[in-house]
């Protein structure tokens, strides 16, 4: 039984074995997705499967300090190129000693990246020099946005892809901005399976506008509505935020089919309405400013975030004020008395702490002839009757 049993497993290590040395068939411009399994010699060796092995040039994944961007483990695009003395070549891009005619409308026909080196502005865009062969990009196609200066782009490598290839190579038009368009479509995929509906984020003020702040994610930016900032009402954007800054907001909506991103800083705010009860009485007094007068009241704001309103009808019942144009003005500071909270509704309804009322009752305690309750008479007068 246990020879059987390690005849069987022999069997079949042998059998796999024979299937992974089986040499791996692929033709130029073919795309495969493949681990990084050493990086030694200038050379980034991948992984094709079984004891198959490819290698890239390892220039081509390094950034302008020359640093390879990738390391042992990574998961590469990369395209076939060539079999060279045993070896099989592969390219994640076309360009210096491999762009020759044929490579370059292998890269058309496979869509393959190439690299060029933007040579000189022309009539209607730009001349690209890929290896020794000349092409063509169209303004409209160097960018996925608007270059304001294209003086900067002379000289620099970009990678390109071949949209027209005709003449035998003559005549070769190329895109920098699909190229752009496709690496953003990548970040975008990794953002929609990480960003969610309620989650944290930190980002960097883009822009201002009179509705609200645009914020810089990355590959996208995000909206602040300008009644999303704070629980305070804003007239000025500008008066609390400004380009360049660093804020915290939550995601309260993700419209990702035309790329909407609703941010709001006010939601990572503590919300006043939670503890309302705790802290307001009906019936009780409390200081406010008047946050704006309109034809059926005027709000008073209580605190950030928490406004009530006193009605129309209450404005003008003081006859204290009946010799004022108006009975309350905005930015105005005034005491008020809550008549009643609806926490469901979130409203609060509030009436002016009546400047009459307070004056007969300071009257009550100064003058000694009032019939009212006086506390210091009543005091005094019992004085008066124990010394008796």
């Amino acid at each position: 039984m246990s020879n059987d049993h390690n005849f069987q497993e022999k069997s079949f290590a042998e059998l796999l074995e024979s299937s992974i040395t089986e040499p791996q068939y692929l033709v130029p411009g073919q795309q495969i997705k493949a681990e990084i399994i050493s990086i030694s010699g200038g050379c980034i060796f991948l992984q094709l499967g079984g004891k198959s092995e490819g290698q890239i040039d390892a220039e081509e994944l390094t950034d302008k300090e020359g640093n390879i961007t990738v390391k042992t483990g990574d998961m590469i695009t990369a395209y076939f190129h060539a079999a060279r003395d045993g070896e099989m070549i592969f390219t994640t891009k076309i360009g210096g000693d491999k762009a020759d005619n044929a490579a370059l409308k292998t890269a058309f026909t496979k869509k393959i990246p190439v690299e060029g080196v933007i040579a000189r502005e022309i009539k209607g865009g730009y001349e690209i020099t890929i290896g020794e062969i000349r092409a063509f990009c169209p303004y409209s196609q160097i960018a996925l946005r608007r270059v304001d200066n294209p003086e900067e782009l002379i000289g620099t490598k970009q990678n390109f892809r071949i949209i027209e290839f005709k003449e035998n190579g003559r005549n070769i038009l190329v895109s920098r901005k699909i190229i752009q368009q496709e690496e953003r479509d990548a970040e975008i995929a990794i953002l929609k399976g990480r960003l969610h509906e309620q989650m944290k984020i930190s980002g960097t003020i883009a822009s201002i506008q009179s509705f609200g702040a645009f914020v810089d994610l990355g590959v996208v930016q995000g909206l602040i509505p300008i009644s999303e900032i704070s629980r305070e009402r804003i007239d000025d954007i500008q008066a609390v935020l400004s380009v360049g800054e660093e804020v915290e907001a939550e995601i309260i909506s993700l419209d990702w089919s035309n790329e909407r991103i609703t941010l709001s800083m006010k939601a990572l705010l503590a919300d006043p309405w939670d503890s309302i009860l705790e802290t307001y009485k009906p019936g009780h007094k409390y200081s406010g400013e008047v946050a704006r007068v309109t034809d059926f009241g005027a709000f008073v704001t209580l605190e950030p975030g928490l406004d009530g309103l006193i009605h129309i009808s209450d404005l003008n019942s003081d006859p204290m004020n009946k010799n004022r144009e108006h009975s309350v003005k905005q930015g105005e500071k005034i005491t008020v008395v809550i008549n009643s909270i609806d926490v469901e509704k979130r409203r609060i309804s509030l009436k002016p702490a009546s400047s009459l009322e307070e004056d007969t009752a300071y009257q009550q305690y100064i003058k000694p002839e009032s019939d009212s309750y006086n506390p210091f008479a009543d005091f005094f007068n019992k004085k008066k009757s124990d010394k008796r």
